[in-house]
């Protein structure tokens, strides 16, 4: 038994976001700019998230699909391609952060050329959500992990491990933009993690590449369209490469994206299966494992691959990318029949068009399940509001929802909606001082569409 500790009440503020990424800077500018006074806190000593953190980049696509034949080598996606290039569906925060980072040269703009996923500098983006919160009067603290809360049952406040010892913000409403919902469930709020048998999705270490000869690449793409077999990219080359033992990879692919420097590739093909994103142990195994991955890949690229003769493995993330983690249950699951049926709700508070993109938790494999053309899903306030805990909205990924339906939603230009949304709701709730369940929906939405967010419903594009 530990001994008893006291912590330092380093601020109380009317709303607390808890994680820097996507979802908790949506969060904390959508609190803010509904009048709310705003602290955001983040583990690591910089904003981001997994945009930053663990290196997942390009931002994915947040236009509706229409069908048309895969354009291999492509700066976004290669070699996959869903057909996207239709309406964009999530405004608000996210078109602030795309147009900003497109006119600092830090982002290309979503089109034909990128697959509309957003190519984006993370190095970039850390200074440039410094800003977004700075111009809306957010204070925030850095190195600091949630360990607890006070109050499980409604936390007035959460508890800090940092270098200074324990610290407690208190806080009228606290949003979790954690990712792994490690507030909720110290709030006690009711979860699922991962499919029936309790498998994840499994992680995967980014990292970038550097002096790349694209255009060799690109040639190469060009002279062999049978290196293309839909997700399979570089099937010939993988294939001698694995009979040479010179690659063993439990994945089907080797997936590059462009980014903002012409010499530079993002590679996305690491994998790790049967680990989970909040056991430690787990982790370590799957930074270890990952690793040795990435190297191993690096190292079939500069000897097999066109244009990568004189590349180099220049980063990896600051740590492996977590898909999949807790699934905060609150007041409505979202269901993968909900995804794919474009599924309409009248407290709609976010949309998201992304397919359903299931990486395979036991090895090869994925699956990948596209809306209807020009159709996008809806998603409800209830998806944000845990069951049995009040001063507390969840948002990101450990939104409430199914396997399948989580799946779609993970991604950040969701991610950043629902965070915008929760954001709104608790500088609405504190305004108003109700709990974030008495916030009448038409309310939230009003202010929503004031603040750019998109809900389709009296949208103008």
């Amino acid at each position: 038994m530990l001994p008893p500790r006291q912590a330092q009440v380093a601020a109380e503020t009317e709303v607390l976001v808890v994680g820097g990424g996507p979802a908790g800077i949506g969060a904390a500018l959508g609190a803010a700019r509904a009048g709310a006074q705003v602290v955001l806190v983040e583990r690591y000593g910089f904003l981001g998230g997994n945009a930053t953190a663990a290196l997942v980049m390009p931002w994915m696509s947040a236009h509706t699909r229409h069908p048309r034949p895969p354009r291999p080598g492509e700066l976004g996606l290669m070699p996959q391609d869903h057909g996207v290039g239709g309406d964009l569906v999530v405004r608000g925060v996210w078109s602030e952060i795309i147009d900003g980072m497109v006119q600092a040269a830090a982002a290309l703009p979503p089109g034909p050329e990128t697959g509309y996923t957003v190519p984006f500098d993370p190095e970039a983006f850390k200074t440039f959500a410094l800003d977004l919160l700075d111009q809306s009067g957010v204070t925030y603290l850095l190195h600091a992990f949630a360990s607890g809360v006070l109050e499980p049952a409604g936390p007035d406040g959460v508890v800090f491990e940092t270098k200074s010892g324990p610290q407690v913000v208190r806080a009228q409403v606290v949003i979790d933009a954690t990712g792994d919902g490690d507030v909720a469930a110290a709030a006690g709020a009711p979860y699922e993690i991962g499919r029936e048998d309790g498998l994840t999705q499994p992680m995967s270490l980014m990292f970038r590449m550097v002096d790349v000869e694209r255009r060799l690449f690109a040639d190469y793409v060009r002279r062999h369209p049978d290196q293309w077999r839909g997700v399979h990219g570089l099937w010939d080359l993988v294939q001698k490469a694995s009979e040479a033992g010179e690659l063993d990879l439990p994945r089907e692919d080797i997936l590059m994206f462009g980014t903002t420097h012409p010499s530079e590739v993002a590679v996305n093909s690491t994998r790790v299966t049967r680990v989970l994103g909040v056991d430690v142990f787990d982790l370590t195994r799957a930074e270890v494992i990952s690793h040795r991955q990435a190297r191993q890949i690096a190292e079939f690229l500069r000897s097999r691959v066109p244009g990568f003769a004189d590349a180099y493995l220049a980063q990896t993330g600051v740590g492996v990318g977590v898909r999949e983690t807790r699934r905060v249950l609150g007041d409505y699951v979202l269901t993968g029949d909900d995804v794919l049926s474009a599924a309409a709700f009248d407290d709609v508070i976010a949309r998201g068009t992304y397919p359903i993109d299931i990486h395979n938790p036991t090895g090869r494999g994925s699956t990948l399940r596209d809306l209807p053309p020009g159709a996008a899903y809806e998603i409800p306030l209830r998806c944000l509001l845990p069951r049995g805990v009040d001063r507390l909205l969840v948002a990101g990924r450990c939104i409430s929802g199914t396997y399948e339906a989580h799946s779609s939603y993970r991604v950040t230009p969701t991610a950043v909606a629902t965070g915008h949304a929760a954001g709104v709701t608790a500088g609405l709730a504190t305004s108003h001082q109700l709990l974030p369940r008495a916030v009448p929906i038409a309310d939230v939405q009003a202010e929503l569409l004031r603040q750019g967010a998109d809900l389709h419903r009296g949208h103008a594009a």
